[in-house]
């Protein structure tokens, strides 16, 4: 298995949990309505469903998981509060970089927004730091490791863009009127654009390097001419034209081993262990109890 593989199976996997910390984080901070008697929120012909059925149909198909997370959540901030484990703001950087430069709407869906990416990514150091906190790795091993897979910590030029396409040039000048006068890129992509995969997402593509195979050639040319916020001339594409947005672009970096030696000493530790990285091994220090009784 080659280095980015890797890498976006590690992303890939932190990242299948967004959705649900978002959801009982936002529901810890009262975002999510509260049950009150009988509200009917939904009618079907004579039929109604109330808020109460709602709520317990969540709770009896999420309700466990979505708890256990809550508690692994709650676990890793207070034994990481206990052993002062912290996590730089350099390393978040780092790390949401990294994950930046492999997002790509057109190529798999990634759930979330970067501020669930970088809530996740930080609760997935803390828990690492945690379970390996006892466990040895030498000197060696890490610059053994560092110079056998250089290609881990290294990522390319790329940009965050998304697009329009529509069909004919007329229409793409249309569109460029539009912007011109204040009008959302992203509600006009919702609107008009004949890309489904992207419409429905305001036309993000993701961040996309110069050897992307997801995109026309000629967007690559066409972002080398624009700033940030900056919109595109009509480009002529397969199906019609389309406008492009630069959001940001994302500088390529080599990362040097003194930078990612935690992360190296974090993934020994974490191979030479049994079992899964979870938190739930963390319980028993903490004392925990809940619901739905014994883990």
């Amino acid at each position: 298995m080659s280095g980015r593989t890797l890498w976006s199976i590690i992303f890939g996997l932190i990242l299948i949990n967004c959705i649900t910390v978002g959801y009982f984080l936002s529901k810890e901070r009262g975002i999510l309505p509260v049950s009150s008697n009988g509200e009917t929120i939904a009618t079907i012909g004579e039929v109604t469903i109330t808020r109460e059925q709602w709520m317990a149909e969540l709770e009896s198909r999420y309700g466990k998981d979505t708890l256990k997370d809550l508690v692994n959540m709650k676990v890793v901030e207070e034994l990481a509060e206990k052993y002062a484990i912290t996590v730089s703001e350099d390393v978040m950087e780092r790390e949401l970089a990294v994950y930046k430069s492999m997002y790509n709407s057109l190529d798999e869906e990634q759930p979330g927004n970067e501020e669930n990416w970088e809530q996740q990514i930080r609760y997935s150091i803390l828990l690492e730091e945690l379970l390996t906190r006892d466990v040895l790795v030498t000197e060696k091993e890490m610059e053994t490791f560092y110079e056998n897979n250089k290609d881990l910590y290294s990522i390319k030029e790329a940009y965050h863009l998304s697009h329009i396409v529509v069909k004919t040039e007329k229409e793409a000048n249309m569109l460029l009127d539009e912007l011109a006068g204040g009008s959302s890129f992203e509600a006009l992509a919702l609107e008009k654009s004949l890309d489904e995969f992207t419409a429905n997402q305001g036309g993000d593509i993701g961040f996309v390097s110069k050897d992307n195979e997801y995109v026309p050639g000629a967007y690559l040319e066409a972002v080398l001419k624009l700033g940030e916020g900056d919109w595109s001339e009509p480009i002529q594409v397969d199906e019609g034209y389309a406008i492009i947005l630069l959001h940001k672009k994302l500088e390529g970096e080599t990362y040097s081993y003194k930078e990612v030696k935690g992360q190296i000493r974090r993934q020994i530790a974490l191979e030479q262990m049994e079992g899964p990285v979870s938190a739930e091994p963390l319980w028993d220090e903490i004392g925990v109890s809940w619901f739905y009784g014994k883990k």
